[in-house]
């Protein structure tokens, strides 16, 4: 048996490349969309992929699966488990709860694993040659180290009434199942820390069952299905906006993009035009030099593994838009963006020497001039962090916008009194300073450290 283990940070989102040796054949499972890796690591161990397996209709990033299909003639086999409605849109081998895939030696029997979603099936592995006995079982957003998948993802991001409860019941059902499988079989989920499909992912790679059993909180409510729901449903993070658009586009059937593509350089005229016109211009520097001069209007959304989902969050799929980054970073960010099928970029500028009008420059406070400033009836402090973060602990008389849905709620935000906005560590803070700039606002503070430095120096907090 051949087995890697793909990861994109960027994500948390983890694929899966299995294959025979002996009949030099492969799979993948739950494929990212620039699905170059998965071609070299074939070519490299002279395999050819003909079998994509998927473990659910994502709604975290766009799947690969078509594009590789489309790049190898390999058969997708995918759910024809959950129901009206919950069906994929294109052709593909339906899957049932006990049919077995056969790949060379290798044995992969359906499991359906319903909760996070209605149609979720995870992959039980039995390397024939070996032993009888299965060996991994990859489990997609159903189990994951030291969590279990959200079932409310449905009724927040996409807007379907009364999932989340139906879910997490049915997600009960579903951890009793696994509670039932042998302690050594290794567990593969489909993401790590920092994925918003749960809330306390683990940032190992894998796990075993029987470990899972021993230390995941959904384990310890054998006998009470109640306290396991509100559990599961209590403090989650606020999905990102992109995820209702990833759950339509990995249903239906759509445009493939088999390639990276490569960006347009844009010069001063090409960007002033776009500037005019409106054209989002996202500025992907690090935030201490975004702080230092930026093209007004610009939005700081730093070119780190946070990229594509903040990007998720503030462009929208119709819209074009630009990039300013160095030509070394473009391929990296043009794959995370495409991961969630954000393909509709404009250009990009490699620096604001493209730009020929002034700069911008951020207004930052430091703790002092915080506790000074704070109490000030002149004065609102916005915490820009989300909601279950707020309620575990903020800065007394804060007031909580969620930078991700802020520029809903600019009405929440004084445009009279002097802002002073923070989050944990800056990041977001960067973002939402922008935002703030480009919505008019010119009252704007940023105490960047936020509440790592607030809570270090043994300020309280009110929760």
């Amino acid at each position: 048996m051949f087995f890697q283990h793909v990861y994109d940070k960027s994500l948390a989102q983890a694929s899966y490349f299995i294959g025979c040796q002996k009949a030099g054949v492969a799979a993948v499972i739950d494929a990212k969309r620039d699905v170059d890796t998965y071609l070299e690591i074939a070519k490299q161990n002279n395999m050819k992929i003909t079998h994509i397996l998927e473990t659910h209709i994502h709604a975290d990033f766009l799947a690969g699966s078509r594009e590789l299909a489309a790049l190898t003639g390999a058969d997708m086999y995918l759910s024809d488990e959950g129901g009206e409605g919950w069906e994929y849109e294109f052709p593909h081998i339906g899957l049932k709860d006990g049919q077995k895939i056969k790949l060379g030696n290798l044995i992969l029997e359906v499991v359906h694993t319903p909760g996070h979603t209605p149609e979720s099936i995870s992959f039980l592995l039995t390397d024939t040659p070996a032993s009888d006995e299965p060996v991994m079982l990859f489990t997609g957003d159903f189990v994951f180290v030291g969590d279990i998948g959200r079932p409310d993802l449905l009724e927040k991001a996409a807007g379907v009434v009364g999932t989340a409860d139906a879910g997490a019941l049915q997600m009960y059902q579903s951890v009793q199942k696994f509670n039932k499988l042998p302690d050594f079989i290794q567990v593969w989920p489909g993401h790590g820390a920092g994925s918003a499909c749960g809330k306390s992912l683990g940032s190992v790679p894998s796990t075993t069952v029987g470990y899972e059993k021993v230390r995941n909180w959904a384990f310890q409510y054998k006998h009470d299905e109640k306290g396991f729901v509100k559990y599961l449903l209590t403090d989650q993070p606020e999905p990102p906006k992109y995820f209702a658009m990833m759950k339509h586009l990995n249903k239906v059937d759509r445009p493939l993009l088999t390639a990276v593509p490569k960006l347009r350089k844009l010069n001063q005229i090409e960007l002033t035009e776009a500037l005019a016109k409106g054209i989002k211009l996202i500025d992907a520097r690090d935030k201490s030099e975004f702080s230092k001069g930026f093209i007004p209007g610009s939005i700081n959304i730093q070119g780190n593994n946070s990229f594509a989902t903040w990007a998720g969050w503030f462009l929208t799929y119709e819209e074009p838009f630009m990039i300013l980054a160095p030509e070394s970073q473009l391929d990296d960010l043009t794959r995370k963006l495409m991961r969630i099928g954000l393909d509709n970029i404009y250009g990009y500028i490699p620096s604001t020497e493209t730009y020929t009008g002034n700069l911008d420059q951020s207004h930052f406070i430091s703790l002092e001039e915080l506790k000074a400033l704070k109490g000030d009836p002149n004065v609102q402090i916005v915490d820009l962090r989300g909601a279950a973060e707020f309620n575990a602990g903020h800065i007394e008389g804060a007031d909580n916008v969620f930078v991700g849905t802020m520029v809903n709620n600019l009405d929440k935000i004084s445009k009279d009194k002097k802002v002073v906005i923070h989050c944990q560590g800056g990041d977001r803070a960067s973002i939402g300073y922008s935002l703030l700039i480009k919505n008019g606002y010119t009252n704007v503070l940023n105490y960047s450290p936020g509440m790592n430095e607030w809570v270090n120096e043994g300020n309280p907090v009110i929760a």
